[in-house]
């Protein structure tokens, strides 16, 4: 039976500068880059929250988050007798603070004030950049039965993996005793917790905290992030942490790797996540779009979002964003775009026919193989954007290679004949 939820506060962090993720961060906060062609980032967690009966949010922003914004306040909208809300936290300098979040510990001491006048029993500190589907009111029971200060959900991890994780351990009855912060693999013996060929028990990075409990480690201690500083602390003082298993799917999207890599999985016949559970279903802002129409066209594994016209192409192993516009004789393969945010009307091609600009979307014979496209770009007739695996990164003006993967920025345009 799902406990109430009204007393808990749900904090999603909306991440720092997302470097990791660049050139995907370069005009956008990391939680709103898109996923799968419909949605983004920051829709997993907000959906997760509301799934679980949590409609008491905050959203923590910094970097770039103007975008974020605009979707968060188009999207979740509480009707007047729910009581839910979810409002958006943004750094800012005041009398008492004058620098930016520090960190993800620093951001919620920064934001003090507002997450006391809540007065929730609980918080559920969340980040904008996991995919997972995850009932929050189980994660808030266990803690509660626990009588823990601290909950910290964990999933286990083998050693190629743990040197990327807060690494914990625990007794048998789930009570953390010892937690390090990304430990290098030569620091790893001795912090196994199981059995078999994922042996570390890791972080999520996703918690619960006592509302108490959060507000004065918080204002006694002055470290800045929560794996480093916090739970580390908590542990010290000789509070009730504890370990919360999760056992469904879970990845961190944390580089244009992993971004990529997840993005792609959605197109396999048993896409390790699924967008497509009824019973669980990812909200994200409505839309008011035609249904995708492809003419004379070749797609094998490929996820389609509506408002996308498709002539003549090839389509392998792809996902195609709202609004793409791909031309005949266009070949993709394993490619992630995010497609447009509008459609261009009769006189603008006609003014981009007049100035030799390429249409919004992929050109006729255009060949582009491993790449990430991002919105609005513009790819001419016959672009070759080639497969880059294992040669070393590269940034240029109008497009950049992360991890042998070709990246074109939101808005550039790639003229005709351009080999890449």
């Amino acid at each position: 039976m799902r406990i109430p939820m009204q007393d808990v506060l749900g904090v999603i962090l909306g991440g720092g500068a997302g470097t990791r993720l660049y050139p995907l961060t370069k005009l956008r906060a990391k939680p709103a880059v898109p996923l799968a062609g419909y949605y983004r980032l920051i829709d997993i967690p907000m959906s997760n929250c509301i799934h679980s009966g949590i409609n008491h949010i905050y959203v923590l922003t910094q970097f770039n988050s103007v975008s974020l914004h605009r979707h968060i306040t188009r999207t979740y909208q509480f009707d007047n007798f729910s009581g839910g809300w979810v409002r958006i936290l943004a750094a800012e300098q005041t009398p008492l603070n004058k620098s930016w979040y520090q960190g993800t510990a620093d951001a919620l001491r920064k934001q003090l004030y507002q997450l006391q006048v809540t007065r929730s029993r609980e918080m559920v500190i969340l980040s904008g950049d996991h995919l997972y589907r995850m009932d929050y009111s189980e994660f808030v029971a266990f803690h509660r039965e626990h009588e823990a200060d601290v909950t910290i959900a964990v999933k286990p991890v083998g050693a190629e993996d743990a040197p990327r994780f807060g690494i914990l351990q625990a007794d048998e009855g789930g009570r953390i005793h010892r937690f390090v912060e990304k430990p290098p693999t030569e620091k790893l013996k001795g912090l196994e917790s199981l059995q078999g060929d994922k042996p570390y028990m890791a972080s999520m990075g996703i918690y619960v905290f006592r509302s108490e409990t959060l507000i004065q480690l918080l204002r006694e201690e002055s470290g800045s992030d929560f794996g480093k500083h916090i739970i580390p602390a908590a542990i010290e003082r000789g509070l009730r942490v504890y370990a919360y298993p999760f056992e469904g799917y879970w990845e961190d999207i944390g580089t244009i790797s992993s971004f990529y890599r997840v993005n792609l999985a959605m197109t396999r016949p048993d896409p390790p996540f699924d967008f497509y559970d009824a019973e669980w279903p990812i909200y994200t802002r409505a839309r008011y779009l035609p249904g995708s129409r492809i003419i004379d066209s070749d797609v094998n594994r490929g996820l389609i979002a509506p408002g996308c016209i498709i002539e003549e192409s090839a389509i392998h192993d792809s996902i195609i964003g709202l609004r793409s516009i791909v031309k005949a004789g266009a070949h993709l393969h394993c490619v992630v775009m995010m497609g447009a945010d509008y459609y261009e009307s009769d006189k603008e091609r006609e003014e981009n026919r007049r100035t030799g600009l390429p249409d919004i979307g992929v050109g006729e014979g255009a060949v582009i193989e491993r790449a990430i496209l991002d919105k609005n770009v513009r790819i001419g007739r016959k672009v070759v954007i080639r497969d880059h695996s294992g040669e070393p990164d590269v940034e240029t003006k109008s497009y950049v290679i992360r991890d042998g993967i070709v990246v074109i920025p939101k808005g550039v345009t790639i003229p005709d004949g351009t080999v890449i």
